[in-house]
């Protein structure tokens, strides 16, 4: 009789888990040494850390700073509407940029169409990308009024017969990204992994909230679980919540998922991968970079954005991101503001010379800086 990946499932914990989120000694779980390497079909990935796709932040120069760093077993794009993939709108065609050092690179894509979803997936196999990923999870109202994104969970036999579509139409491993449900009236995300498994999704990442919970609350991983019970071959990836190893330690027991996706975390920390990698292989866990580490970071990351837009476009995009390492630093609010009023690549570079020589307002540029508070949008989904 066949093994299902799943046999060896730990009992779920009641409650939260009593371990220092900031300690390097929580152990990796046992039973996980039972677990084979993740597998998305004929793609075996290196580690069962993912980038998962993140708006806006996870794009090419991201990506490879991350890479760079080490632990990276898979990343996504940014969702990218496949119609306009297949009309090489600019917009589209930038989000999927790719470099030599950005593999193995799942794109994933949105839309209800299933002929254009298809079509769209063979766009992307024909360029040499590892995987497809289908968007079920996003919950913005403009994804989802299009009939796109979270708003796949209602309609069942339609989503089941479009990623069939998908799948069909590839060699290339096809996974799918979705939430619970709807709300927490329609949680069909178990329902969705058994078919999804039966018409050859490789994978299935699920985030641990309702589209009606937007990031509100915290992630149910119990709901993670019953996704993780309802398949017998396929990985499932736990998503959502995950800053720090106790947070790790906690998805892998509670729910029994084989591998784990991080977006906002990875912000707050790009060194996060390495240190989950190393936690897996040796059960010690080195600090992340300091003050000068980052800076060092955020200025490699800008050269990679100006590679592909040029100075003057590059400048002007990377203030979001730099946004995010200067608050992480601790940077003082003076020297933020000049930074983001540079306008031209010298007066970037030497905003971020005044930085490095001032240093952070508060702590040793040295030392470990602490973690990070990462925003997530608030109010109705549909004002996002």
């Amino acid at each position: 009789m066949e093994t299902s990946l799943h046999d060896n499932l730990p009992i779920a914990s009641q409650g939260a888990s009593s371990l220092d989120s900031r300690s390097a000694e929580v152990p990796f779980p046992t039973f996980m040494r039972k677990i084979p390497p993740l597998q998305y079909g004929s793609l075996s990935l290196k580690t069962r850390f993912l980038l998962a796709p993140l708006a806006g932040y996870t794009n090419l120069p991201f990506r490879r700073i991350v890479r760079e760093l080490g632990g990276v077993g898979l990343a996504t794009t940014d969702l990218v509407n496949a119609r306009g993939l297949l009309t090489e709108n600019p917009g589209s065609t930038f989000l999927i940029s790719t470099a030599p050092d950005d593999s193995p690179l799942s794109v994933q894509i949105f839309g209800n169409e299933p002929s254009v979803m298809a079509e769209a997936a063979q766009y992307l196999e024909a360029r040499g990308y590892a995987s497809i990923d289908i968007n079920m999870g996003c919950p913005v109202d403009r994804i989802t009024k299009g009939g796109a994104g979270a708003s796949m969970m209602c309609r069942v036999d339609q989503t089941i017969g479009l990623v069939q579509c998908v799948v069909e139409a590839v060699r290339i491993p096809v996974t799918v990204k979705m939430r619970l449900g709807w709300d927490e009236t329609q949680l069909t995300a178990p329902r969705f992994a058994r078919e999804f498994e039966q018409v050859g999704v490789a994978a299935i990442t699920i985030h641990g909230r309702t589209r009606a919970q937007g990031f509100s609350g915290t992630v149910d991983r119990d709901g993670i679980r019953q996704v993780v019970a309802a398949v017998d071959r396929i990985p499932v990836i736990g998503n959502g919540d995950i800053r720090s190893i106790a947070d790790a330690e906690r998805m892998f027991r509670e729910t029994g998922c084989q591998g784990i996706a991080i977006g906002r975390g990875a912000l707050a920390n790009p060194w996060f991968f390495r240190q989950l990698s190393e936690w897996e292989t040796t059960g010690t866990v080195t600090p992340p970079g300091g003050f000068d580490d980052r800076l060092s970071l955020l200025h490699r990351q800008f050269l990679h954005l100006e590679e592909l837009l040029g100075a003057h476009k590059a400048v002007s995009s990377f203030r979001k991101m730099g946004h995010w390492y200067l608050k992480s630093m601790r940077v003082r609010s003076a020297l933020r503001h000049q930074f983001q009023m540079s306008k031209t690549k010298p007066e970037l570079l030497a905003s971020l010379e005044m930085i490095r020589q001032t240093g952070p307002a508060q702590g040793d540029r040295h030392g470990t800086l602490d973690d990070m508070h990462i925003p997530v949008p608030a109010g109705p989904n549909e004002r996002w």
